[in-house]
């Protein structure tokens, strides 16, 4: 039967249990742990020279022929040990490779916090002889150092465990209070392909600081304290269900001559920022170059050195209802009709049959409008047939999708276009640009007249991450 990989992989942090697990690994005749193998320091140990005839230096220069060498060792089959800070050149090979066997071992932050405390204070980060542990005395405990160390081990578990989703895998998840149990050690063995087993654990390794919490830390009132800041199930997030947008390259507009790029938030102001391009070169605002592809934007990038990119951003409010207004609202060329048609008949969106008439009055509008706000939470929480669409995605998902491609150099608010978008001219040799158009009141009814507190309170709930991210506060 062929064996299921050709090397593994312990994903784990410092003071995690990584050293008694890999000693535990190597008792069985065909495991071979090499230890940290890719730490930027030193090879698998400290003192050790290399590993396979694989060097410092010769593995700095090319890491991905210690790999190899670790994947055609004779027998059984090898792997090490990989923290977050270790050499990331590799990480995505390992994470890519379903011939690689990935095992995931945790421990609680507070522990593994205290004990890298406790062994940077002592020296003293492995014990086989109890007569030789040395003291350290009481830790004082650092609220901030914490949160960093916190912060830092769940970023590596997120991207562990995004990483396995999207390429169709799964780990073998070890935690350190399972390190001592035997039955664990064997199923892990199993996991990799070796029917070995072992009758004990190896007792070589002693756990170094035995005793509570509370006997380790000066300042332990401290630890409650910085526990309770801390949001453990995350329950203040706000929930996000929007799927990745795409960078959206053909929507983005060139300068005609003027090496700026636009990239626009789709029910933004976007009519005026481009006439007011077109305006820098004197051209219609047909002639500006758009629906490139990505070789084309990467063309265009390095033919036009020194070009800036920007994107506008609107309040929600006025965004929401400009989508409304021009893409459900209006029967005109351009609208999204099919949707407009589905609005009326499955989500009773209360819209006219029709061209907007002496029937459609500002309270009709404004009941329209709110029934078309509840679709969209709808929408973007995921709970509808119709597709999210840019005009009403919000601007923190369409900007996130910007940097798939590349991050626009400026992000500037609809409010302040007229003196931000000369400033931007004039870095790219506009010395006289002029100020972009006054923005178009959107018909048949002005937000203006529409706007109400209820209005207000439903966008800042659907849009609550922008409201968040983008620091909006109430549109008027």
């Amino acid at each position: 039967m062929p064996k299921p990989f050709d090397y593994f992989v312990v994903f784990a942090e410092m003071r995690t249990g990584s050293n008694f697990l890999e000693t535990n690994l190597n008792a069985f005749e065909g495991i071979a742990c090499y230890g940290e193998a890719f730490n930027p320091h030193f090879v698998g140990y400290p003192n050790k020279k290399g590993i396979l005839g694989v060097d410092l230096e010769a593995r700095t220069k090319d890491p991905f022929a210690l790999i190899q060498a670790i994947r055609r060792q004779d027998g059984g089959i090898g792997g090490f040990r990989y923290f977050h800070d270790h050499d990331p050149r590799i990480l995505d090979t390992c994470l890519t490779d379903p011939r690689c066997a990935k095992i995931v071992l945790t421990r609680n932050p507070i522990d593994s916090y205290v004990s890298l405390k406790i062994a940077r204070a002592t020296g003293q980060w492995k014990l086989t002889d109890v007569r030789r542990r040395k003291e350290a005395g009481k830790i004082h405990f650092d609220k901030d150092e914490f949160r960093t160390h916190v912060e830092n081990l769940q970023a590596f578990q997120l991207l562990l465990m995004n990483r396995l989703q999207t390429t169709g895998q799964t780990a073998f998840y070890v935690a350190y209070e399972d390190l001592q149990d035997v039955d664990v050690m064997n199923g892990l063995a199993r996991f990799l392909g070796v029917d070995e087993t072992l009758e004990a654990l190896d007792t070589s390794l002693k756990r170094q600081n035995p005793s509570p919490i509370s006997e380790k830390v000066a300042n332990f009132a401290d630890v409650s304290a910085a526990l309770s800041e801390l949001d453990r199930f995350n329950i203040t997030r706000t929930p996000n269900f929007e799927p990745r947008r795409s960078p959206a390259v053909p929507t983005y507009v060139m300068g005609a001559e003027a090496p700026l790029l636009f990239m626009p938030m789709r029910s933004g102001p976007e009519d005026e920022v481009r006439a007011w391009m077109a305006a820098l070169d004197g051209v219609s605002i047909d002639d500006l170059p758009t629906k490139a592809n990505q070789k084309d934007l990467r063309i265009w990038r390095r033919t036009h050195k020194g070009h800036r990119s920007f994107t506008v951003l609107r309040h929600p409010v006025a965004r929401a209802h400009a989508a409304f207004c021009r893409k459900v609202l209006s029967v005109e060329e351009g609208s999204f009709a099919a949707i407009r048609k589905t609005l009326r008949k499955l989500y009773k969106v209360p819209l006219p049959d029709g061209p907007t008439g002496a029937g459609y009055d500002l309270e009709a509008h404004r009941a329209a409008f709110l029934a078309f706000l509840a679709f969209v939470k709808a929408n973007l929480a995921g709970q509808t047939s119709i597709r999210i669409d840019g005009h009403w995605a919000t601007q923190s998902a369409t900007l996130k999708g910007f940097g798939e491609l590349c991050f626009p150099d400026i992000v500037v608010r609809e409010e302040d276009m007229e003196s931000y978008l000369p400033a931007l001219a004039m870095q790219v040799g506009y010395r006289d640009a002029p100020e972009p158009n006054q923005v178009m009141t959107d018909a048949p009814f002005a937000l203006e007249d529409v706007y109400t507190d209820k209005i207000e309170d439903l966008v800042s709930d659907i849009y609550q991450r922008d409201y968040l991210n983008f620091g909006f506060d109430r549109w008027r």
